[in-house]
């Protein structure tokens, strides 16, 4: 399949894409209770901007142009997150995108998606807070003996910290402090947590 020919013709500055979370509302002020099981007073909701497919675009490019010179055959995220994620990048790069899901808990390829020996995927994520939901999704790659050749995630929150041992990419870099409960600030305030995507968010 060709490859798109505009990658790098609409990049923008890290400060102009956190521009389109702000207006899109998804950069969120609170106390909130993350997958991680850790607190933060700040959130990342990209599903607020990545609602609009014009801006779910541009984010994209610029992450496929991190990537485009490293001959990705297949992008591949976790749902829910990584799904639009995965489908934009693919979308730019000319390639496949799949998605990954937990089945009783365990992150699998389901729907009849499968990957084949020597394949070259980029894994790609909406967030990275503890980096738990990528390593799932890497570890489903080398199970069907594909190549992992890289991690790109729209927003990076732990300021660059976590390492897969991939050439990794974000066009988003952050450093948003996350507590564990029990010595969480906003706790002591007795200001309720919570939980993102739920109806109070």
């Amino acid at each position: 399949m060709a490859k798109p020919s505009n990658i790098g013709e609409t990049l923008l500055t890290s400060s102009d894409y956190l521009d389109l979370f702000r207006k899109s509302n998804a950069l969120l002020d609170g106390h909130f209770l993350l997958t991680s099981g850790k607190h933060s007073a700040q959130y990342m909701q990209c599903a607020q901007v990545l609602q609009y497919p014009d801006r779910a675009a541009i984010l994209a490019q610029g992450l496929a142009a991190k990537f485009h010179d490293m001959d990705i055959q297949t992008v591949i995220g976790p749902a829910m997150g990584g799904i639009l994620v995965a489908h934009e990048v693919g979308k730019a790069l000319g390639v496949r995108a799949l998605f990954t899901e937990r089945e009783n808990g365990i992150m699998r390829l389901r729907r009849g998606f499968t990957l084949v020996p020597g394949e070259r995927v980029l894994v790609v994520e909406d967030v990275i807070t503890t980096g738990g939901s990528v390593r799932e999704v890497l570890s489903v790659v080398q199970e069907f003996e594909a190549i992992p050749v890289g991690v790109g995630v729209l927003v990076d929150r732990t300021g660059g910290t976590v390492d897969f041992g991939l050439p990794q990419s974000s066009i988003i870099q952050l450093n948003i402090q996350a507590f564990e409960a029990q010595e969480c600030p906003l706790c002591a305030q007795g200001i309720p947590a919570i939980k993102p995507g739920s109806r109070k968010v």
